[in-house]
């Protein structure tokens, strides 16, 4: 494991969904007693889930903003795809970063939802991806990409190809995949604070949603769902004194 990695996997990005499954913290899921309404009573390391500046959020009432351009620098990259049993994953060698707020950021893995977390003006989307970055010290900035029901993705399809079908089952890929196709042509953005959308649930992430969605066919929508076997998305956490920008 290089550096980069190693130094990512310590601030708790790339390893959140394995450490819970090994052991090291107490399961949790998406119903029942271990669901969203319980996870900050699961564990002392979770009790962030009960703060108030937690995603995913309704966006909505936006403030205009100069907002800078982010600065993708993305190559392929993506060497890997897992089924933690929480979602799909595709980790990521080092290399693809941004920049936001002149720092750089480091593309850890990218991971999907359904339906989606964030909401736009109230409205669901039937999928979402989030490719979570972090910089040296640790701190986290997450592109969320929203997708539409429509045709076929090509670089979903990609992905799919070698989507395992098991928690705990991983697959790699022959030729590296890059994760700019999954971003939408036009790179405007929102952008609110937030936190990670599972346990531990750390407060203090950058989220920057891409204001255009992305399409995917039903076909490939389905076959994520069937794979995770049951929505894997938080529910809508309250906004409280946070603004979105535009």
């Amino acid at each position: 494991m290089n550096s980069m990695k190693a130094t990512i996997l310590a601030a708790g990005t790339a390893a959140l969904f394995a450490v819970a499954h090994s052991g090291g913290l107490p399961h949790w899921g998406y119903s029942g007693d271990k669901g969203p309404k319980h996870w900050a009573e699961l564990s002392p390391q979770y009790s962030a889930c009960s703060g108030k500046n937690q995603a995913p959020i309704n966006l909505t009432e936006f403030i205009e903003a100069d907002l800078e351009p982010l600065e993708f620098a993305y190559r392929a990259g993506g060497d890997e795809i897992s089924n933690n049993g929480h979602t799909v994953q595709v980790s990521y060698e080092a290399g693809n970063t941004i920049g936001v707020d002149g720092q750089t950021f480091h593309l850890v893995q990218f991971h999907f939802h359904a339906p989606s977390e964030n909401h736009v003006n109230g409205e669901s989307f039937p999928m979402e991806a989030h490719l979570v970055h972090a910089d040296k010290a640790g701190n986290l900035a997450v592109v969320a990409v929203l997708f539409t029901q429509g045709k076929a993705n090509a670089a979903l399809a990609e992905a799919w190809a070698k989507m395992p079908q098991h928690a705990g089952d991983n697959h790699t890929f022959s030729s590296p995949i890059d994760a700019s196709d999954l971003l939408p042509a036009a790179r405007d953005y929102y952008r609110f604070n937030g936190s990670l959308t599972t346990p531990p649930c750390t407060e203090g992430v950058r989220w920057l949603v891409m204001k255009h969605p992305v399409s995917a066919s039903k076909e490939q929508i389905e076959k994520f769902a069937r794979t995770i076997h049951h929505p894997n998305n938080r529910p809508i956490q309250a906004t409280n004194a946070r603004v979105v920008l535009q």
